[in-house]
């Protein structure tokens, strides 16, 4: 059995741009106000008030950081993240990269091209 993997990527300072507008689009759609309803519905620290985002939140909530400080975390943390999962997937030997700002269309047949291959 083959499996095919195929991994999305683009220039560092790029990936980092997009997810630092993410994370500002995240928070003007109501990130701080989903995070004061989970925290006010649940007794308990539910686990996913643990991912991303959520528990730089509650730390602003709880005044133990600006809200500043909070959006530059939550920046950092989710560029880490990104960088650990492109560590973690350039294991494999198998894997073909493609260029996540390329026209769909161009990958499309670089996928198709790759596929066809083996």
């Amino acid at each position: 059995m083959i499996i095919w993997f195929f991994g999305i990527n683009m220039d560092r300072e790029k990936l980092y741009d997009r997810i630092n507008k993410r994370v500002d689009i995240m928070l003007d759609m109501g990130l701080i106000d989903e995070v004061k309803y989970v925290v006010e519905k649940y007794n308990e620290f539910p686990t996913a008030m643990q991912g991303l985002g959520y528990k730089e939140v509650v730390e602003y909530l709880e005044k133990r950081i600006t809200k500043e400080q909070m959006i530059e975390k939550i920046k950092m943390e989710t560029r880490r993240y990104a960088k650990r999962q492109i560590t973690w997937f350039k294991r494999y030997e198998n894997i073909k990269w493609i260029n996540g700002l390329e026209d769909v269309q161009n990958n499309i047949k670089i996928i198709l091209e790759e596929y066809g291959e083996k």
